[in-house]
């Protein structure tokens, strides 16, 4: 057996061993998350016993939407608690498969994806998507509006004052190119509006006061200088 396919075989038993072991620590996360939601729910169902069936019924329905904000706030804490504990911040840099700057990603993005799909559409525009994305490493300033949950990366984004995130926008700080990972901060200068449906690849930096337009395309390590507005991108990378 040659030293090529050793390699390949230990990396998919490594990656089989890390999945398994995602699945677990999903199951973990998911399970407390939703503790208090179906506690709350259990009480609510036995102290409401007396009234009649209608009402019991109704109270209930209340309390199932109550408890699934409270779990989907728990669920926000502690995704952002395993990224501190297991040192999930990600750094600039260009890696290999197999290294453990890969894991990283996967573990931070995957966990990332079960706050978007559960819970994140309910907190957008709100001060609570701002202070989530803070909690998974992004830096974020004063007065931002982020009205999307297409964000990757999280620890790789900046964000001034003032700025805007439009609808379904799309910002992600990594590539895959040859066989490997590239990660690249993305940097949104203060009162910055990011377009609906735009798409920002890693390394871009826009100045500020500038303007990215619905359904642009700024591809990656482009520039967009202060006070201009960005129209899109040719398929080649010319603006």
């Amino acid at each position: 057996m040659g030293k090529h396919t050793k390699f390949y075989l230990l990396l998919t038993l490594a990656t089989i061993l890390f999945t398994l072991f995602m699945y677990g620590l999903g199951i973990v996360i998911l399970g407390a998350a939703i503790f208090p939601g179906v506690y709350f729910l259990y009480q609510l169902w036995i102290h409401t016993a007396q009234l009649a069936v209608t009402l019991r019924i109704l109270y209930f329905c209340f309390g199932f939407v109550g408890g699934y904000f409270v779990s989907g706030t728990m669920l926000m804490l502690l995704v952002s608690l395993v990224s501190i504990v297991f040192r999930l911040k990600l750094k600039e840099g260009e890696f290999d498969v197999g290294s453990i700057e890969i894991f990283k990603w996967v573990f931070v993005n995957a966990f990332f994806m079960v706050v978007k799909v559960i819970f994140l559409d309910l907190i957008l525009l709100t001060p609570y998507c701002s202070l989530f994305y803070r909690m998974m490493g992004a830096k974020i300033g004063r007065n931002v509006l982020i009205n999307s949950k297409n964000v990757g990366d999280l620890s790789l984004l900046e964000i001034g004052d003032n700025s805007a995130i439009g609808g379904s926008a799309t910002i992600i700080a990594h590539s895959f190119e040859q066989g490997g990972l590239k990660l690249k901060k993305v940097i949104i200068g203060k009162n910055v509006i990011i377009g609906l449906n735009s798409v920002i690849f890693p390394g871009v930096e826009i100045g500020d006061n500038a303007m990215i337009a619905a359904g642009a395309i700024v591809l990656k390590n482009t520039h967009v200088a202060a006070n201009t507005t960005f129209l899109g991108a040719h398929i080649t990378g010319n603006p």
